[in-house]
C-alpha cells in the first residue's frame, strides 16, 4: 500500500514577499501557492503502519490449499461466513501397509502390515458406511424435523447444516484415485481439523484389516473460496489482492444474503 502512488499533496495560499515594481529594495506581499509540508512524505512518515489481517479456518503446517484472510472490514465477514457453517473440500493421499503416530507419513514408524488384500471395492464400501453414518449426525445436529415443510426447502437450497457447535462432520466422500498401495480420496466435511482426516485415513486402513497413513491434505474448497480464487504466494502484491477480493465479493455476498438473510 505505501508502494502505490499517493495523492497529491495539499496546497495551502500563502503571502510571500517580493521586489515592487518601483525597485529601489522595495518589497511587496504576493499571494502563492505552496504545497503543504505536513503531506510531504518525509515528514507524516509512511500512510499505512499497521494492517488489520484476520485469518479463516487454519491450516496445519501439513497442510496445504485454500486459506482464506480478512482484510480490515473482512475480518467482519470472516465472522460472518464462520456463522454459516459452510462446507469445506480436501484431497487427501493416503498409503496402505504401515502406521504411524502422528497418522502421517512423516511420524514415528509403529507398525508395518500386509495390504494385498486390499481392492477398490472393498474401500468404497468403507467410504459408504463412513458417509452414511455421518449424514445421519449431520440431520441430527441440524436440529430440523425431516417431515416438514422447512426441512423439504432447506434441503432443495442445500442449507441442511449444523447451524451450531458439532463434532467434525462428513457430508461427502469419494476415491478419486486407487493403484496399491496409494489411495487419493475427495473429502467434503464441517467442523473438521486436518488432524482430523489424517486419523480417518488411520482408521480406513485398520476397517480394511491393514494399516495406512495420510501422504497429503489439500484444501480445493473453502466455502465459496476455491483453489481458482487463491493467489499464490509468489503473487502477494496490491493489485493481485484487490482483483482478488472483487472477484470473490459477489460471491460472499450472495451466500450471507442465502444463509443469514
Amino acid at each position: 500500500l505505501n508502494a502505490a502512488p499517493g495523492r497529491a499533496p495539499r496546497h495551502q495560499i500563502r503571502f510571500l514577499p517580493a521586489p515592487g515594481p518601483g525597485g529601489g529594495g522595495a518589497v511587496e506581499l504576493v499571494a502563492a501557492q505552496v504545497p503543504v509540508l505536513a503531506d510531504h512524505p518525509l515528514v507524516r512518515g509512511p500512510r499505512f503502519k499497521k494492517l488489520k489481517i484476520g485469518a479463516g479456518h487454519r491450516l496445519d503446517v501439513k497442510a496445504s490449499g485454500v486459506f482464506v484472510l480478512g482484510i480490515g472490514h473482512g475480518n467482519k465477514l470472516l465472522t460472518d461466513l464462520y456463522n454459516c457453517h459452510l462446507s469445506r473440500v480436501y484431497t487427501v493421499g493416503g498409503l496402505f501397509g504401515k502406521a504411524t503416530d502422528d497418522f502421517s507419513d512423516t511420524g514415528n514408524l509403529v507398525e508395518k502390515t500386509t495390504f494385498d488384500h486390499i481392492t477398490r471395492e472393498k474401500l468404497e464400501r468403507i467410504l459408504a458406511v463412513i458417509q452414511g453414518t455421518n449424514q445421519k449426525a449431520l440431520l441430527m445436529y441440524s436440529n430440523i424435523d425431516m417431515k416438514t415443510q422447512e426441512a423439504y426447502e432447506l434441503a432443495v437450497k442445500g442449507l441442511i447444516r449444523p447451524m451450531g457447535k458439532s463434532p467434525p462432520i462428513i457430508t461427502a466422500v469419494r476415491c478419486l484415485q486407487f493403484a496399491l498401495p496409494e489411495f487419493h480420496l475427495e473429502i467434503h466435511c464441517l467442523h473438521e481439523t486436518q488432524q482430523y482426516l489424517r486419523k480417518m485415513v488411520h482408521e480406513i486402513g485398520l476397517e480394511l484389516k491393514s494399516s495406512a497413513v495420510c501422504t497429503q491434505v489439500r484444501r480445493i474448497r473453502d466455502g465459496v473460496f476455491t483453489v481458482d480464487d487463491a493467489i499464490p504466494r509468489t503473487q502477494w502484491n496490491l493489485q493481485s489482492i484487490q482483483e482478488a477480493i472483487q472477484n470473490c465479493q459477489l460471491k460472499v455476498e450472495t451466500e450471507l444474503e442465502k444463509t443469514l438473510g
